[in-house]
């Protein structure tokens, strides 16, 4: 199977992200930086010019040169150029072969695949900075879009009495698996789902996804909570702003606050 390759002439830290989550939503699955060069892989039967053209809209002059590749391991590469991430001195998210990070007050240790949510991304960062706020002793926890699992064991590790982890990617509910694992969190429940469960009630939810995912199942989110049930929503941009908060009103949920880095925001809400 061949693949296509878009470099992209990047201006600055804050393009590159956005443009890296953008183009994972559709469909792309390997990411390459080097200094002012984003070069990202997508299978060429998955590739759509449509919605692919709307993104590039989505940026002033963004420059790039298209290629045609055979088949590589991109999820080799990615592992090769892993980097370990800080969140101030409360979290530190590293691989196994890395260094310990004992200046941080949790230390999370992953084996990093190509799975949204190792902590690079802004949203995951400040999902985390968040997270440092809340307090999660004895409380049931949901984190709706698992990734890599990284929420859901810091929750863990800030003393939740149970967690449910839930994503529909068999790659990342596996990957997960692995993580729960080399952290030695016994009180993770791990499901691939697609949607939202409403059977069980949850102190706090975190949902880092995207925003139609998010906006999608704002109702099972209502359902899902008790009142004083806090909600943290991220993966979607500053100009979205808006338009969450309207949504959350709507159903019901409590405005509290947003968190920025770069282009991207969290919201965090309550359910009164």
């Amino acid at each position: 199977m061949n693949y296509l390759q878009f470099d992209f002439e990047i201006q600055d830290n804050e393009q590159q992200e956005k443009l890296v989550a953008l183009l994972s939503d559709q469909g792309f699955e390997g990411f390459e930086e080097e200094p002012q060069l984003l070069k990202a892989f997508i299978a060429e039967e998955l590739f759509k010019q449509t919605e692919f053209s709307q993104v590039i809209d989505m940026f002033e002059n963004l420059a790039y040169k298209k290629y045609t590749v055979e088949n590589i391991n991109w999820n080799k590469q990615w592992e090769e150029g892993f980097q370990p991430v800080l969140v101030d001195d409360f979290v530190g998210i590293r691989a196994t072969f890395h260094a310990p990070m004992k200046e941080v007050l949790h230390e999370i240790i992953i084996t990093p695949k190509m799975s949204f949510g190792t902590g690079h991304h802004a949203t995951t960062y400040l999902m985390i900075q968040q997270m440092k706020e809340l307090d999660f002793k004895g409380k049931t926890v949901l984190d709706f879009g698992t990734g890599t699992g990284v929420l859901a064991i810091l929750a863990s590790k800030l003393g939740a009495s149970n967690v449910f982890a839930i994503d529909y990617d068999e790659w990342s509910i596996t990957n997960t698996h692995e993580n729960i694992e080399q952290n030695a969190c016994s009180n993770i429940r791990v499901a691939q789902l697609d949607a939202l469960p409403v059977e069980e009630k949850y102190d706090v939810i975190l949902a880092n996804i995207n925003l139609n995912v998010i906006l999608s199942n704002l109702k099972s989110i209502v359902l899902g909570s008790f009142s004083g049930t806090s909600v943290l929503l991220s993966g979607f941009l500053k100009e979205n702003e808006t338009l969450v908060k309207a949504s959350l009103a709507e159903a019901g949920l409590q405005y509290i606050s947003t968190l920025q880095r770069g282009d991207w925001i969290l919201v965090l809400a309550i359910m009164p």
